[in-house]
């Protein structure tokens, strides 16, 4: 049996990544970073396991 996804609002996104609950707002809306979400009606949700796969991504060891 497959476990259910742990699902954080948005509020609680920011937080787990580290950045404003507006700037997610604003990547969700332009498309700026492939980072998907879940929207159930007004709601709009994120996957942990996506969230973790963004920062993996988004991790790098140089600026070159």
């Amino acid at each position: 049996m497959k476990s259910k996804p742990i699902l954080l609002n948005r509020a609680e996104a920011s937080d787990y990544i580290g950045v404003k609950s507006q700037t997610l707002a604003v990547w969700a809306s332009t498309g700026r970073y492939s980072l998907p979400f879940v929207k159930v009606g007004r709601k709009v949700l994120y996957r942990k396991e996506d969230l973790d796969q963004f920062l993996t991504r988004r991790t790098f060891t140089s600026t070159l």
